[in-house]
């Protein structure tokens, strides 16, 4: 038997009776029977029984509780992995200062100030403030001030005290007021809360995705810059061999093959040197473009790969639910998703609204702000009971418990996934620097191969077919290695990013305060920009 509409019933029906009676009992103290008809209500009464009212609200819907999620106890590639020292050392905002690259930290101090994609996202987030600050104006009273006047003739045959064209002047200031007894207002101001905050996470997780990008396109580019300089040096020593065998032909003592041969190894050489400018350039316009420039407006000069991986501190697995931004962004999505279900039950429940009136009337303008003209109101009162409307309010709070079941699913993908890029960066690091041994000692014998037989081609046992095959194995193994040195600083960017980035979740503001500061101005009846 499925319970879950049983316990949905209950749960949006018990509480708000229980609230209803602890009214009823406040009502009944306050309005003795009869008083209202005898004229002993006086407006501090109204008042007061108002404020009660308010106090006693109930807020209905489930209160948030952060979902729990599959956290494991270490991760699992950090064996052999050397952290940093001490280990409780944790990463600064600038992790980027950790390579202590000039060049690099100079790039990156310029995210910040000029990235419009960062600036986008943060005009995003002060709009999410504005919408905290606007649920929260429904907590308050709305005041009206009208202004009136009626010219009219009255009907023939009517018995009128003045008679012919007549005019009637009015103004008047009206309040009104919706309390929020079910706390369907509060939902909603919390709901705003929470995707406030994550629109602050969304923030900090695109300042580190930038910085991030931003370290991997520099070290990729530094990488073409050590393959650009091996391949130019390569290309000095063909063209020196090429000469040589030039002068050898000329000798007669080799044949046309060993020059043409050599020329096509020389020309092979140095379009590849053209093909790595290529993607040079287009890494320097992504990395203008991330910190928000236009291509011609950046130039990095051209340096060799000097950078080293430093040592990471790695957290605990439990400690990285608190310090990776989309992680945070995906739990407060979840506690918006959750105050959706308050709003979404208060609903259910009758709505009240209270209205006052104080104006003044008057045949004359001249007379319109007399005494004997003025009249006050307190009402309509009015009591709203939702009967029937085509199941829209049933099918809102299923929609709204569906969307919170989906957000909590996110959460628990997020973090899963947050675990992964962890594990896929260690495990790249670890096996990286066991690859990057394994191919320097490649890269020592293809060059002794590459002496070897040079030698054994000068002295006439092989042709020279042999020494380019040897030549370019030795520049093949030459050109990995230093790939595989800019993989592994890529990789650790990529670390220090599914590390979060020295981020913490603290640094969302608090509920209450992710709304900011409300200006004078806005409560004024008119704009002033």
């Amino acid at each position: 038997m499925n319970l879950k509409p049983l316990s949905l019933l209950f749960i949006r029906f018990h509480t708000p009776a229980v609230c209803l009676k602890y009214r009823a009992r406040h009502a009944q103290t306050a309005f003795p029977r009869g008083a209202w008809e005898r004229g002993q209500v006086s407006l501090r009464t109204v008042m007061g029984v108002v404020s009660a009212l308010l106090l006693s609200a109930c807020t209905v819907g489930p209160d948030y509780q952060r979902p729990t999620a599959n956290v494991p106890a270490e991760f699992k590639e950090l064996k052999g992995w050397k952290t940093a020292e001490p280990k409780d050392q944790q990463l600064t905002g600038n992790w980027w200062e950790l390579f202590k690259d000039a060049e690099l930290n100079r790039l990156e101090a310029q995210v910040n100030i000029s990235n419009q994609s960062l600036a986008q996202a943060e005009a995003q987030f002060r709009q999410s403030q504005s919408l905290v600050q606007q649920a929260t104006a429904a907590y308050f009273p709305t005041a009206t001030g009208t202004a009136t006047m009626n010219r009219f003739r009255a009907a023939t045959g009517q018995s009128v005290a003045v008679s012919g064209v007549r005019n009637l002047f009015g103004m008047a200031m009206s309040m009104a007021w919706e309390p929020d007894l079910w706390g369907g207002v509060r939902r909603q101001v919390e709901a705003n809360e929470a995707n406030a905050g994550a629109s602050h996470a969304t923030l900090q997780a695109l300042k580190l995705s930038t910085h991030a990008l931003l370290a991997q396109n520099y070290f990729q580019l530094r990488g073409l810059d050590a393959q650009k300089k091996l391949l130019d040096d390569t290309s000095v020593a063909y063209q020196k061999i090429l000469t040589i065998n030039q002068n050898r032909y000329a000798a007669g003592v080799i044949g046309k093959p060993d020059i043409t041969q050599a020329q096509t190894q020389l020309a092979s050489t140095q379009a590849q040197a053209i093909d790595v400018q290529i993607a040079r350039a287009k890494l320097e316009h992504a990395i203008a473009m991330l910190i928000g420039k236009a291509p011609a407006e950046l130039t990095i000069a051209t340096e060799g790969l000097t950078a080293t991986v430093p040592a990471i501190p790695v957290a605990i697995p439990s400690e990285l639910l608190e310090r990776r931004p989309d992680i945070a962004v995906a739990e407060r999505q979840v506690a918006a998703a959750n105050a959706q279900i308050g709003v979404a039950k208060a609903a259910y429940f009758p709505t009240i609204s209270l209205s006052a009136t104080k104006g003044t009337q008057s045949r004359d303008l001249s007379s319109l702000l007399s005494t004997a003209g003025r009249y006050w109101a307190l009402g309509p009162a009015a009591m709203a009971v939702p009967l029937f409307n085509g199941g829209l309010t049933g099918t809102q709070m299923d929609a709204a418990i569906n969307g919170f079941d989906a957000s909590v699913a996110a959460y628990r993908q997020s973090v899963l996934v947050s675990f992964q890029e962890v594990e896929d960066q260690l495990s790249t690091l670890r096996l990286l620097a066991d690859e990057i041994k394994a191919q320097q000692q490649a890269v020592t014998a293809a060059r002794e191969s590459v002496a070897l037989i040079d030698n054994q081609y000068k002295a006439g046992t092989v042709n020279y077919l042999n020494v380019m095959v040897a030549q370019g194995v030795a520049l093949n193994n030459e050109k990995t290695a230093v790939d595989l040195q800019s993989q592994q600083l890529q990789a650790a960017v990529l670390l220090v990013k599914a590390l979060g980035g020295g981020w913490h979740n603290s640094d969302i503001p608090k509920a209450g305060d992710i709304g900011g500061e409300q200006k004078w101005s806005q409560f004024l009846p008119f704009p002033l920009k």
